[in-house]
């Protein structure tokens, strides 16, 4: 199917790019993973719409974009409530929505989470680099939203309404208690570093961004003689560099890292750690490889069985 233009950007939002489950087998080469800072609401969303739940779509940062339907589309929105709007009308989350040509997106009081996901039925035309259309631009891949755009796409008819029970549509707090893995450096850490670590309220900096969540909260002390080599690093991996704050690695993380790790947030909880907004705060707790591998199970069931019910529709 050929694609068409199915939005043009009358403002780009603070932070807009296209975003999918991000680039796999590049990382050994220097390239980071990227993708979606909250792959739950990423694919939750393409679910609703009908596309595979991988698909490319817009993830908005705190302050939204504005835009214009240049043909009739189905979208919906996840993530972060920034007050989405179509036609200076409130507009519902979590479910399939139509545009006709010359509706009107936009968003306006923000009143949770920091990152929204927009979706099209049939999906956006958005260009692939190394197999993925996330963005990077730390690293020269992509660009974010800028005014004047035109956004193609591939739309295809949906059903309006179509959307998740509200019992499983997250909430998201600005004071979070998430799990954490330990290690694999917890013999670089002091005892009373470690237990300021799991005991202590941690805020998020304002300087935060998709390479990683900066902390500020009492000082974690390492160990004099710690060393480590450096090494390859998770989304979700926790640095602690030498002044004793916190780094929560996020999706646009370098590759390797040599500061000691003190844990890794489960994978079950990165979307809810994604969605805290700056001045958020976070505390932290242990778990198992196990018991956080059967968080992952559930929620990957979850969204199997969504899919496949989807199919129906």
């Amino acid at each position: 199917m050929q694609s068409r233009e199915i939005f043009k950007v009358v403002k780009p939002g603070m932070y807009t790019t296209f975003q999918d489950l991000g680039r796999t087998g590049f990382q050994r080469y220097g390239v980071p993973p990227g993708g979606a800072m909250d792959p739950f609401a990423l694919q939750i969303a393409n679910i609703l719409a009908g596309n595979p739940p991988g698909t490319a779509a817009l993830e908005v940062t705190l302050l939204g974009p504005e835009l214009i339907a240049c043909t009739d589309i189905t979208i919906v929105i996840t993530g972060a409530d920034l007050g989405a709007q179509l036609n200076g009308r409130p507009t519902e989350m979590w479910s399939t929505r139509r545009m006709k040509e010359g509706d009107r997106l936009s968003f306006g009081k923000y009143r949770s989470g920091s990152r929204a996901y927009i979706a099209v039925s049939g999906g956006f035309d958005a260009p692939e680099y190394l197999g993925s259309s996330s963005v990077d631009g730390n690293i020269g891949i992509g660009s974010l939203l800028k005014k004047m755009d035109k956004l193609n796409g591939y739309p295809q008819p949906r059903e309006q309404g179509i959307g998740l029970a509200r019992k499983h549509i997250p909430v998201y707090g600005n004071s979070i208690r998430t799990a954490v893995i330990e290690g694999p450096h917890t013999e670089a850490f002091t005892s009373a570093g470690r237990e300021t670590f799991f005991h202590t309220i941690h805020r998020v900096e304002a300087n935060s961004n998709r390479m990683g969540y900066r902390l500020r909260s009492e000082q974690i002390k390492v160990r004099e003689d710690a060393e480590i080599w450096s090494d390859a690093v998770p989304f979700g991996g926790i640095q602690v560099p030498g002044n004793g704050q916190p780094i929560i690695l996020m999706a646009d993380r370098q590759t390797t890292g040599g500061y000691p790790r003190i844990g890794t947030i489960t994978s079950a909880d990165i979307p809810n750690v994604a969605q805290l907004a700056p001045g958020g705060e976070i505390s932290f707790y242990s778990i198992s490889v196990e018991d956080a591998q059967e968080r992952l199970r559930r929620m990957r069931e979850f969204l199997h069985e969504l899919y496949l019910f989807s199919q129906y529709i």
